[in-house]
C-alpha cells in the first residue's frame, strides 16, 4: 500500500496498512532545505524541491502546495510585504471599506500574482511522485479570503453595518476559490485542501458560519469534487467544537480538527468522516519529543477499531520548529 492508497482509503474509513502521516508542513519545509521563506514563496521549483525533501526525511504521505492566505488578494492586486524568514502581510488591501466587491473580476491563476508558483510546484510534485504520495493544493476558503480583501476588521463590521456588501464579497471569494482549486487540479493536485481560518469561532459565531458561510464552503466543496479531486478536505484551525458537525453535511470528506477537541469528541460529531489532526502546533517549538511521540501515539490508538484518521497538527507546524519534534511524531508510527 503506497501513500497515496493510504490516505484515500483512510478517507473511505477503510482499513490502512499504518495510519497516514500527513503533517502540516509548509514553511518549515523551507527551513529544512535552507532557503529563505521569501524565496520559498516566490519559486514553484525550490518549493516542490523543499517538500519533496521533508516528505523524504521524516516519510510523510503527502506533500504541500501551499504558500500563505495572501495569494488571492495579491493576485487582485493587493500590496504584500515580505521578509525572509515570516509570512508577508497585506500591507494595501483591494477593497476599502467603502468599496463594493462588485467591481472585481476574477484573476488568471495561470499568470496572476504568484498563483503560478503554486502551479508549477503542482506540477514538478506530481511530476516526480505520480500517484505514489498525496499532492495537496490549497486555496482559502470564503471568510478568509474577504477577510484579506477588506482587512479582517472592516470585513467583520461590514457583517453588521452592510450585509449585503458582506455577502457579496463572500460570493466573489467562493468563485475565487473554485477557479484556483480548478486550476490547481489541472496541475496535478489530487485534492485541494479549502482553509478557512476566519471562519473559525474564534472569530466569527457559529450562527454565522451556519448561516452565511457553510453554504458557500458547500458550493466550494463541490465544484472541487465534480473538477475531479479524489476527497474534499476543509481545514479550520481553533475551538471548532461549535461548527464541526455540520462539516459533513456541507460535503467535507476530511475534516481538521485543532487540539481544542479531543478524539472522542470529534468522533462524536462528525462519526462518519475522516479527521486529520490534532497535535497542537506551538508545541513542535519547545515541547520535549519524547511528549510529541507519546501525544501520537495516544492519537493513534484513539482511532483504532474506527478508521478514517490522519495523523497531524491541528494547524501549520511553524516555520521554526524543532525537527526532532516532528521525527517524533513520525517516531510514533513506527509500531503501528
Amino acid at each position: 500500500m503506497n501513500s497515496l492508497e493510504r490516505i484515500l482509503r483512510a478517507t473511505r474509513l477503510e482499513p490502512v496498512d499504518r495510519t497516514p502521516l500527513v503533517p502540516q508542513l509548509f514553511g518549515h519545509a523551507a527551513v529544512d532545505a535552507g532557503l529563505s521563506l521569501r524565496d520559498y514563496l516566490h519559486d514553484g521549483e525550490a518549493l516542490a524541491h523543499a517538500q519533496l525533501l521533508a516528505r523524504e526525511r521524516y516519510r510523510t504521505d503527502a506533500v504541500f502546495a501551499f504558500l500563505d492566505f495572501g495569494v488571492e488578494a495579491e493576485a487582485l492586486g493587493a500590496r504584500l510585504s515580505f521578509r525572509d524568514d515570516r509570512y508577508p502581510d497585506v500591507v494595501g488591501s483591494v477593497l476599502g471599506a467603502a468599496d463594493d466587491p462588485v467591481r472585481l473580476r476574477l484573476p488568471e491563476p495561470a499568470s496572476a500574482g504568484r498563483m503560478p508558483v503554486c502551479l508549477r510546484a503542482l506540477r514538478t510534485m506530481r511530476g516526480r511522485l505520480g500517484d505514489s504520495a498525496l499532492v495537496a493544493g490549497a486555496v482559502a476558503g470564503p471568510m478568509t479570503a474577504s477577510a484579506q480583501l477588506y482587512g479582517i476588521e472592516n470585513a467583520l463590521y461590514l457583517a453588521i453595518d452592510d450585509p449585503r456588501r458582506l455577502a457579496a464579497a463572500l460570493d466573489f471569494a467562493t468563485r475565487l476559490a473554485i477557479r484556483y482549486g480548478l486550476a490547481q487540479l489541472d496541475a496535478g493536485a489530487h485534492a485541494v485542501i479549502v482553509f478557512d481560518p476566519a471562519a473559525s469561532p474564534a472569530v466569527v459565531p457559529p450562527g454565522f458560519f451556519r448561516e452565511l458561510l457553510a453554504p458557500r464552503l458547500e458550493r466550494v466543496l463541490a465544484a472541487l469534487r465534480d473538477g475531479g479531486a479524489a476527497f474534499t478536505w476543509l481545514n479550520i484551525a481553533g475551538p471548532t467544537a461549535g461548527i464541526l458537525d455540520c462539516y459533513a453535511g456541507i460535503g467535507a470528506d476530511v475534516a481538521t480538527f485543532d487540539y481544542y477537541l479531543s478524539a472522542a469528541e470529534a468522533c462524536r460529531l462528525l462519526p462518519r468522516t475522516c479527521l486529520a489532526g490534532n497535535l497542537k502546533s506551538l508545541d513542535f517549538l519547545d515541547a520535549a519529543p519524547d511528549r510529541i511521540e507519546r501525544q501520537a501515539r495516544g492519537l493513534v490508538a484513539a482511532f483504532e477499531g474506527r478508521g478514517g484518521f490522519l495523523l497531524s497538527s491541528g494547524c501549520e507546524i511553524p516555520p521554526e520548529a524543532a525537527a526532532g519534534n516532528i521525527a517524533a511524531m513520525a517516531a510514533a508510527l513506527s509500531g503501528d
